[in-house]
């Protein structure tokens, strides 16, 4: 007969960080099928000739598509999951937005202006 041993400080430690790294991949898979199917809805709702509010919109649906697949990949990586085809098919990401993955929006390479008071 064994005795069951308590786990030592660094286990429980690791097992917390396996449980908080499975649950933020979670999070940011929700996401990234959120802002996919936020882009998918756009684009059968609007033609490709639309207006130019509307070609906005578009750009930064797709800005934001290529943002979540961005944090969803970086956290699959730290899961120890490197193959990023079955993401792209799983998920069905369009080629657009694969090719933007990584790209920050300008809005957020632009330095913010700060006012000085006098």
């Amino acid at each position: 007969m064994s005795r069951k041993t308590r786990p030592s400080p660094a286990e429980l430690i690791a097992d917390e960080f396996r449980q908080e790294k499975a649950s933020a991949l979670g999070r940011l898979g929700r996401a990234l099928e959120a802002s996919l199917a936020a882009l998918a809805q756009f684009e059968a709702t609007h033609s490709q000739a639309a207006s130019t509010a509307g070609r906005q919109l578009r750009a930064k649906l797709v800005a934001e598509a290529s943002v979540a697949l961005w944090h969803f990949v970086v956290q699959r990586e730290a899961c120890g999951l490197r193959d990023l085809r079955y993401v792209l098919r799983d998920y069905r990401v369009p080629r657009e937005v694969a090719a933007r993955m990584g790209a920050l929006p300008q809005e957020v390479l632009e330095p913010r202006k700060t006012q000085r008071k006098p």
